[in-house]
């Protein structure tokens, strides 16, 4: 019982499954439907490309951001370089007047003004070591940007081709359906197989004028007017035979008429016997 109870739902789940396909079937060969679906794909599709232009345009922002950056950085590499050399040169002064004081190379590098130029370059030349460095690391981060920019900007350019292409893909697959669809209905009704609405119309209305004849022929009938009918037709025909007649005995000829009918009295009693 259970088992049976199983294939039953089985086989209606079946049945309606099939009639659901089939109405989808109908439904996805709309015209309007596949418009509608066509769209649909357009703009999720759409969505996708603007959600990547925006990211490669965060790229292109941080790529942005690191050129300037690096820009920065240059400039103070810059004033760096011009500080090192600034206290290159005011240690070359002073090492300049001590030696003209005659002092010994010792004394020279224990000077207090000679010993802050000394740092002071040291300090410029590991800055701007620091800074070089952090420049070439932007720079390359630049350059890795640009060329994945590029294969983006590539990517993108393909993907608005494809947008253009299904979109003319979609006008063309609504005028195909239409066209199908209207090639099919030339064919059905040519062989006869399309549902003509005219067609059953018509048969409809000759098919109603068979029922009203027969159903007023069934009331004559059942109200007795084919049988006055006919006893009309019967008073009618007596009457004309013995206007007939009388006209007959008035022109003479009822006596010709009468002769024949006498003989054939005669006739009937059998041949006169011999006296």
């Amino acid at each position: 019982m259970v088992r049976a109870l199983f294939r039953w739902f089985k086989a209606v789940g079946f049945l309606l499954t099939g009639q659901i396909d089939s109405a989808r079937q109908v439904l996805d060969t709309n015209p309007h439907v596949v418009r509608a679906k066509y769209d649909e794909i357009l703009r999720e599709k759409t969505d996708r490309i603007h959600q990547y232009k925006q990211a490669v345009a965060g790229l292109i922002a941080q790529q942005e951001t690191k050129i300037v950056k690096v820009k920065g950085l240059t400039e103070e590499v810059q004033r760096l370089e011009d500080l090192k050399a600034g206290a290159l040169a005011k240690a070359k002064q002073r090492v300049t007047q001590l030696q003209a004081e005659q002092a010994g190379k010792e004394r020279i590098q224990h000077d207090e003004a000679y010993m802050k130029c000394l740092s002071a370059y040291n300090d410029f030349n590991s800055t701007l070591a620091e800074k070089q460095a952090r420049i070439d690391e932007l720079e390359a981060d630049i350059a890795g940007y640009g060329s994945r920019i590029k294969e983006h900007k590539v990517q993108l350019q393909q993907l608005l081709r494809e947008i253009e292409k299904l979109k003319s893909e979609a006008s063309d697959a609504v005028a195909e359906i239409i066209t199908a669809r209207q090639e099919k209905e030339m064919a059905d009704a040519f062989t006869g197989i399309a549902e003509d609405g005219t067609e059953k119309e018509l048969q409809r209305m000759r098919e109603l004028r068979q029922q009203v004849k027969a159903e007023a022929r069934i009331s004559s009938e059942l109200a007795g007017t084919d049988t006055r009918k006919q006893e009309a037709e019967f008073l009618d025909y007596a009457r004309k035979t013995a206007a007939s007649d009388e006209f007959e005995a008035l022109v003479g000829l009822a006596a010709d008429h009468a002769a024949p009918a006498s003989a054939q009295k005669v006739d009937e009693k059998g041949p006169a016997l011999p006296e």
